[in-house]
This record gives C-alpha cells, sequence and structure tokens, in this order.
C-alpha cells in the first residue's frame, strides 16, 4: 500500500542513514498517517490523512 496522503499527496522522503564511521545507506522517512472515516461528497469514506491536514481541518471526520 503507498504510504501517501489521500488529501495533500504528501509521501515518503529519501536520504541517507550516516553512521559515526560514515557508512552510507539509504532510507526514508514515512509521513504520520491515520487511517479515518471521513465525508467525501456526502457519503462517509475510509481515507488515509496526514496528521498535519487532520489538524489544520481540511477533512471531517464521521463518528
Amino acid at each position: 500500500m503507498a504510504q501517501r496522503c489521500d488529501l495533500c499527496g504528501k509521501g515518503p522522503a529519501f536520504g541517507h542513514r550516516i553512521s559515526h564511521a560514515h557508512n552510507v545507506s539509504k532510507r526514508r522517512w514515512l509521513p504520520n498517517l491515520v487511517s479515518i472515516r471521513a465525508m467525501v461528497g456526502g457519503t462517509p469514506k475510509r481515507l488515509r490523512v496526514c496528521t498535519r491536514c487532520l489538524k489544520a481541518g481540511k477533512v471531517t471526520k464521521v463518528v
């Protein structure tokens, strides 16, 4: 399953893991995604939303 926010499209960031001896290997920073039920077009739908969008109020939760 893709690690992507359904609202803003935020995905993984890429970089390097660097040890004390400066050995370099690849790593990923994954977005903080939460699975919620939200209203989309008047019907409840399950979305994977990043916590930044959730905190900003870009989505309305269904209880």
